[in-house]
């Protein structure tokens, strides 16, 4: 991904979204295009026309932290695009030779982590990455995402919803959900840019889907700590439920979440059958592990 391109990108699509209305100058009649002009963000960011110019056709190097943070404040960026912006700065003051950064071919989670997650009885908990891939789950978030596991998802939470039809009935208000996925890939992308699986995918999705790339040309992110969704399961139906996502310090990069239901909702209802459902799965293995356990004994 190059940076002067999405440099550019994303600070024309922040600027187009803004009306003069909206901080606080005169319209100034008939506009060419949509948005403020440039000569009014460098005013609102105190800086020269000539500057700002050069940082919205891409050139972030050199650029201060005083620098960014008041183009942010003149185009109105909350924390998300805020942090997008230094993402972007950071890459571009990067040296030309800087290479990718390595990372494992296969992440497994530690024992430890695992009982963590299976830990958590009420509600589905999983471990993904910036690329949307789930790494680690409990039972229930296995039951709860089991068409994203089967082709064309490959435990992919971007590859479901845009190549698997079937996320269309899983998320009853689909465009929003997959503008969520793909503002986190594009946050991703400029946290990472040099993520070459990260690139891998962008450019799988945006081969395959038309949604995707229109999705992906708007230049959104955003951040996905808390907030409620509400989903429709092929096996039970129905649910409205709360998320919480948190970092892991001593896993930089991934994330856990956790969804719960409002007690005594129907949503918690239908999470305990699906619970019961994942526990019927999961017998066979216990009974297998434990006759392989007799015959160790013997």
């Amino acid at each position: 991904m190059d940076n002067r391109t999405e440099v550019r990108e994303f600070l024309t699509s922040r600027r187009a979204r803004l009306q003069p209305d909206d901080v606080g100058l005169p319209s100034g009649g008939h506009r060419r295009v949509p948005g403020l002009r440039r000569t009014e963000v460098a005013m609102l960011a105190g800086v020269s026309i000539e500057y700002y110019s050069k940082l919205e056709r891409g050139n972030l190097a050199g650029a201060s932290d005083s620098v960014l943070d008041a183009v942010a404040r003149a185009l109105r960026l909350d924390a998300a695009e805020r942090d997008h912006l230094y993402d972007l700065a950071r890459a571009a003051n990067g040296p030309m030779t800087a290479k990718p950064r390595r990372r494992p071919k296969e992440w497994t989670a530690r024992p430890s982590l695992q009982r963590a997650l299976d830990a958590i009885t009420a509600g589905p908990a999983f471990v993904r990455n910036g690329r949307m891939d789930i790494l680690a789950a409990n039972a229930l978030a296995r039951e709860f995402y089991d068409e994203v596991f089967d082709a064309p998802g490959t435990g992919n939470l971007a590859r479901y919803n845009f190549l698997d039809e079937r996320s269309r009935d899983f998320y009853p208000d689909w465009d929003a959900a997959a503008d969520v996925v793909v503002a986190i890939l594009r946050a991703e992308a400029g946290r990472d840019p040099y993520d070459r699986g990260l690139q891998d995918l962008v450019g799988e999705l945006s081969t395959l889907s038309d949604d995707f790339r229109t999705k992906w040309a708007a230049h959104n992110v955003r951040h996905h700590g808390s907030g409620v969704k509400p989903f429709h399961h092929h096996a039970v139906g129905d649910l409205t439920l709360a998320y919480e996502g948190l970092e892991l310090t001593e896993e930089p990069g991934l994330s856990l979440l956790i969804y719960t239901a409002e007690a005594g909702s129907a949503s918690e209802q239908n999470l305990r059958l699906l619970a019961s459902l994942a526990a019927t799965r999961e017998v066979p293995v216990a009974g297998r592990d434990a006759a392989v356990a007799e015959d160790e004994r013997r």
